[in-house]
């Protein structure tokens, strides 16, 4: 039987519909005691002095950790600016300052989680309060503060592209669009919030069960700040309550290592538990990064884009987190897939007292995206052509040149994506060329109707020279026959489906029945290196790595080898970084192709703005699974309609004021589409497994272009900035002031 192309029932459905799944806050072993993380509150102080006598001798208190208690008092993915606890007693320089309202000051393991919330509140901090930095703005200020002081500015990050004569081509343009765009912070709203529980397993490990994207990232994070070799470190996931980029970053992984550490020290050998509140997740850990684009773009009368420049900046917050690496997809994307001949960007991620900024579905891709085609859009405007038309002229194509140098992997599919998605959204390929469908008569009534378009491409797998493999293990056990094939797997299912599509490439790989493949999953003590579940990498990696340790396993089989055991190491073609003067480099192996369109209301009396319809339309170039497909353009669609529409992340001078979700709205079932229409297209990639491509995070990409542009349609206007809240649009239909 073939499995690849089928929608197989999710492995995990029956378990998390019956509330038989363990997520980590559901972990509860004999003799536990419970953990509170003490929080700076304030963003941005020098802790003098931190005094935790009285929390110590409090009764039901068991030990009270601070930086002092840190072995390697640093962390970050990229590079290590962060303290794992800040105050004064570590070795690291300036780790006794606090930079966010989410450092972490303390840690208090207690018989109980209210006494170890009380005793939080007996530990005397002394902090001396320092200048903040609250904007990109802020930041770039010839008089700002340094917040790392060991950096000779608060850019810590820089990129820049040059291709052609800008400037030249500039004079020579008869349409030139310059505008100015924000995108906003957004917060992660994953189910369960950061939550795990720690101890010394059988062999003498310290043990994390959490939730997070890569195992084997966080066992090094652990290992590194508790200075313990790898494999005195295991890491396991559970269910994971979703993760959108979310959980990349360290919350409680090292702080719960580092208390069973210590405990085992002082012969303590009994499980930690922590589950953070709502609001403790809010401002613990990152959020989609807030950017801002200044930029201009020109183009010819017949509808031929000729330059574009780009100055971006990131609100990196207060560490490095992902930041270089989302700024090097919004460095590429800010130009969108199109053929430009003549592209200059200049892209710098700041530090600011913000709360970080880090991985969220997308990785830069749509805020780039936005600014692209926001400019396409305007410039097809201006010169009257319809705008899948204009796109139809720009848009690349294999052997075309992309801003950086280089061209695209083979397999470029935007064009047809883009002829499929228009022709399903109403408009007609006629002699004289793309129309689009007539516009809703808007009459007299205050509710106007637009219909707006946009396209987007985005990466699959890591980029710009990031090391990138998955490995996959697999056994076959039995005499004559095959009787079962257990599958080690370190990757990770943040709720997208990747164990049961891992179970249906192993069983199409080795022509097994389904139901004798045996998964071993997200456990570092069993499983290689997967790399992390971002990246829209997951399928695609581990459907080749799979498929390569099939191969392995089924040619020792035949050897006679009871059981046959093979590992594969999938590494897929390199990437290069950016060159630091040109920008050129090989940035991806493979990408994805988006386009979509969006039929929408505004109700010009209220603000308010309804999505009728969306339709997107996505190359994913084989649907393993077509359901979970289906299920992830959807999911993407209402996530990205939240980020466009209705979330409104609000940081003032570092502090932050939407810290639930009672002040910070996010999607109910009533702000869901009226309808999507899922479009999926299946054109081949030439390396993925069976032709895969990964997909996540496409969807999402262009919607907020896409709606921006309806709303215009719709009521004449531009909005560059959002989320398009009914205050914000009444403010810009000049309703109100």
């Amino acid at each position: 039987m073939a499995y690849i192309g089928e929608s197989t029932t999710r492995i995990d459905a029956h378990g998390k519909v019956t509330g038989e799944t363990r997520y980590p806050g559901d972990f509860n072993l004999p003799g536990q005691l419970y953990m509170k993380i003490l929080f700076a509150k304030r963003p941005h102080a020098i802790i003098k002095s931190i005094d935790t006598t009285k929390a110590e001798a409090f009764q039901g208190v068991v030990a009270v950790f601070t930086a002092k208690d840190v072995p390697v008092n640093e962390y970050g993915l990229i590079m290590p600016d962060q303290p794992v606890l800040c105050g004064p007693g570590s070795s690291k320089p300036h780790a006794d300052r606090v930079r966010f309202i989410g450092d972490q000051v303390a840690v208090v393991v207690a018989e109980t989680d209210q006494i170890a919330a009380q005793a939080l509140t007996l530990i005397d901090v002394v902090y001396e309060d320092l200048p903040v930095i609250g904007s990109i703005e802020e930041a770039l200020a010839d008089d700002a503060v340094r917040l790392h002081p060991d950096k000779e500015s608060n850019i810590f990050c820089s990129y820049r592209i040059r291709k052609g004569d800008v400037d030249a081509v500039f004079e020579a343009c008869d349409v030139i669009i310059e505008s100015e765009y924000r995108t906003p912070q957004q917060e992660h709203a994953y189910l369960q919030p950061e939550a795990g529980v720690s101890y010394i397993d059988e062999e003498g490990r310290v043990t994390v069960v959490v939730a997070g994207q890569w195992t084997h990232e966080d066992q090094e994070q652990i290992a590194h700040a508790l200075d313990l070799p790898l494999d005195k470190v295991r890491v396991i996931y559970p269910a994971i309550g979703g993760a959108f980029g979310g959980r990349e970053d360290m919350s409680i992984q090292i702080v719960l290592g580092l208390a069973a550490m210590r405990l085992h020290e002082r012969g303590i050998d009994r499980p930690i538990k922590t589950i953070w509140s709502r609001e403790e997740s809010i401002v613990g850990h990152h959020k989609r990064h807030e950017y801002k684009f200044v930029t201009k773009w020109g183009a010819t009368k017949d509808g031929i884009i000729q330059a574009a420049e780009v100055d971006v900046f990131a609100d990196g917050g207060a560490y490095a987190y992902t930041s270089t690496k989302v700024m090097g997809n919004a460095t590429l994307m800010c130009t969108g897939p199109y053929d430009i001949p003549n592209v200059r960007v200049n892209a710098h991620a700041l530090y600011t007292n913000n709360i970080p900024g880090g991985a969220f579905r997308g990785f830069g891709g749509p805020q780039g995206a936005f600014e692209a085609e926001m400019q396409v859009n305007r410039l097809a405007d201006a010169l009257g052509i319809d705008r899948v038309a204009f796109r139809l002229r720009n848009l690349i194509e294999d052997g075309s040149t992309l801003s950086v140098g280089t061209k695209p992997p083979k397999g470029v599919t935007i064009k047809p994506v883009l002829k499929k998605l228009a022709e399903s959204a109403g408009w007609q390929d006629g002699g004289e060329g793309w129309q689009a469908p007539p516009q809703t008569p808007q009459g007299q009534g205050v509710v106007k109707r637009g219909l707006g378009v946009a396209v987007a491409y985005k990466n699959v797998g890591f980029s710009f020279g990031a090391p990138e493999s998955c490995t996959a293990i697999i056994e076959l056990h039995g005499q004559v026959e095959i009787e079962k094939a257990v599958l080690c797997h370190a990757g990770a299912d943040v709720g997208q489906g990747a164990h049961t599509v891992f179970k249906q490439f192993a069983a199409e790989a080795l022509g097994l029945p389904i139901e004798k493949i045996e998964l071993v999953v997200s456990d570092t003590a069993f499983t290689g290196d997967s790399g992390s579940a971002s990246a829209s990498r997951m399928t695609f990696m581990a459907g080749n790595s799979i498929r390569g340790a099939a191969k392995e396993a089924l040619k020792k089989w035949r050897q006679e080898e009871r059981p046959a055991i093979a590992k594969h190491v999938y590494r897929p073609p390199a990437t290069t970084p950016f060159d630091p003067k040109t920008g050129k480099s090989e940035p991806n192996f493979s990408y994805g192709y988006v386009a979509e369109a969006v039929d929408l209301e505004v109700d010009t009396e209220t603000g308010e703005i309804r999505v009728l319809k969306v339709f997107c339309a996505d190359d994913v170039g084989k649907a393993v699974n077509p359901q979970q497909v289906q299920g992830q353009i959807e999911g993407a669609v209402v996530q990205a309609a939240g980020y466009v529409l209705l979330e409104n992340f609000i940081q003032k001078d570092g502090l932050v004021m939407t810290n639930m979700l009672s002040n910070y709205l996010i999607p109910t079932v009533l702000d869901v589409p009226d309808a999507v229409e899922s479009i999926i297209l299946e054109y081949t990639d030439p390396i993925g497994p069976y032709g895969a491509r990964g997909m996540a995070e496409m969807p999402y990409m262009p919607l907020a272009p896409a709606i921006m542009d309806a709303v215009y349609r719709a009521t004449g206007v531009w909005f560059h900035e959002f989320p398009l809240t009914p205050e914000r649009v009444l403010r810009g239909l000049g309703k109100i002031k």
